[in-house]
């Protein structure tokens, strides 16, 4: 019995990584594939909009901003299924994700019609679009379209998009302007991603992005990486030793996860990773930053942490992102604006992942979308403001979490046999070790009744 249970350790290793290999690889008819063509769980996208309280203290005094939170507003994406472009000859699959976000008025605390006072977008990016020598030109402009620094807004005009009437005066070729526009029947692009039928532990890695093997926005050779997979699944046999990599287009970077902890969810055994804090570290405490620096001033010499320049992939628009309420982020960042209340059990970005399959049972992906605000002495709505200020518009929350006829099927087809057989495997190994003790002892004894 000892002998056996012995045996079954690595006949019952055997039998599980040729079931991973067999259903985790991205082919019609396994496992992976009807999870990775279309998430069968109902992902969610939460949004909490900064309103602002002191407008006018702002704009005319150049008071410090004084904000509060309002959400979550609450829409269902990703139900569509990808849309399968072509299957190649080296063993990937290239996709489109087409983009849709439906209401959720039930998962909300109003309605699409709750208006908020937000920053003016077009009006408060001029400085950073515009050379100097033609501000005095935008202020102009300001004045023909009435614009002031804040505007009352609806949620959806904010998030989806609504008519500028300062690129209106323009004659912009698009006067419509949005934080997500535009975003239904959108997608961020096609991706290549391996199979995984040559070799399991490339599975679901991103091999091109925009038919690009890296990326074109960071000038550096390390920066510029395509590391890892979309992060809805990795690689079979995760370590907890390992990080996470994956990509994403919304931050125009890949990034990384550390592992924190062992968890269950509904019944499954999960590793717990997170964003750690040096992810978004200035270079002087992860020198891997370095390249992610643009703007020497804001960021003073490259020493503020927590947040990252993006406009370099937003057509220059001055966009910032950070973890919501710059979680983690410099302290002259957070003290510039009251209402910042960063916490890491709600504000952190974590991934519960299976660790033998390697898929994503729950997601929280949580990013803050900021604008850059800087001054102007020639432009009248911006000429009281004393400093550039990262000013926060709106995080969101992305969040998926297996459903339960998922996780029973995954515990049925996985989980149970596992534990099973690992239950079997330390059974047989202490009744027969026990045995074993047991006749050696009744042999020891007869031996000495013998022999006395």
């Amino acid at each position: 019995m000892l002998i056996l249970g012995g045996i079954l350790i690595p006949i019952g290793n055997k039998v599980i990584q040729d079931f991973i290999n067999k259903e985790d690889v991205i082919e019609e008819g396994t496992l992976a594939y009807e999870n990775w063509i279309q998430i069968g769980s109902p992902v969610y996208r939460q949004f909490w909009l900064y309103n602002v309280k002191n407008p006018s203290e702002i704009m005319n005094l150049g008071a410090k901003p004084v904000l509060e939170q309002k959400g979550p507003y609450t829409y269902r994406i990703r139900q569509l299924p990808k849309d399968i472009i072509a299957i190649n000859a080296n063993h990937t699959i290239s996709y489109l994700q087409l983009r849709s976000a439906i209401f959720q008025p039930n998962m909300s605390v109003g309605l699409e019609t709750d208006t908020i006072t937000a920053l003016n977008f077009a009006a408060a990016a001029a400085p950073s679009l515009f050379p100097p020598f033609i501000h005095g030109f935008i202020n102009m402009v300001f004045k023909l379209a009435k614009a002031s620094l804040f505007q009352n807004r609806t949620v959806l005009e904010l998030l989806w998009g609504y008519e500028d009437p300062i690129l209106k005066v323009t004659s912009s070729k698009d006067p419509i302007t949005g934080l997500f526009y535009p975003y239904n029947e959108t997608s961020d692009g096609i991706y290549n991603v391996y199979t995984g039928t040559d070799d399991i532990n490339k599975v679901a890695i991103i091999d091109r992005w925009m038919n690009k093997t890296k990326l074109t926005f960071w000038n550096d050779t390390y920066c510029d990486m395509i590391n890892g997979t979309d992060a809805t699944s990795f690689p079979p046999f995760l370590h907890d030793k390992e990080k996470l990599y994956f990509f994403s287009s919304d931050i125009c970077r890949s990034i990384f996860a550390e592992y924190e902890q062992k968890k269950k969810l509904k019944g499954i055994r999960v590793h717990h990773f997170v964003v750690p804090p040096k992810a978004l570290a200035s270079k002087i405490v992860n020198p891997d930053n370095h390249c992610y620096c643009k703007d020497m001033t804001v960021s003073q010499n490259c020493t503020f942490g927590g947040i990252l320049d993006i406009s370099i992939c937003q057509k220059k628009k001055p966009i910032y992102i950070s973890l919501p309420h710059f979680l983690y982020a410099s302290d002259e960042i957070v003290n510039a604006i009251d209402g910042m209340h960063p916490n890491k059990e709600e504000h952190e970005t974590f991934l519960d992942v299976e660790p033998v399959t390697g898929f994503t049972l729950k997601v929280a992906k949580r990013i803050q979308i900021n604008l850059m605000l800087k001054p102007a002495k020639k432009i009248k709505i911006l000429k009281n403001i004393k400093k550039p200020i990262v000013f926060p518009l709106v995080w969101l929350n992305e969040t998926g979490t297996i459903d339960d006829e998922t996780a029973k099927m995954f515990r049925d087809s996985l989980t149970t046999p596992v534990t099973a057989l690992g239950i079997v495997q330390l059974t047989l190994i202490c009744i027969g070790s026990l045995l074993f003790l047991s006749c050696s002892i009744a042999l020891c004894s007869i031996s000495q009744t013998n022999n006395p």
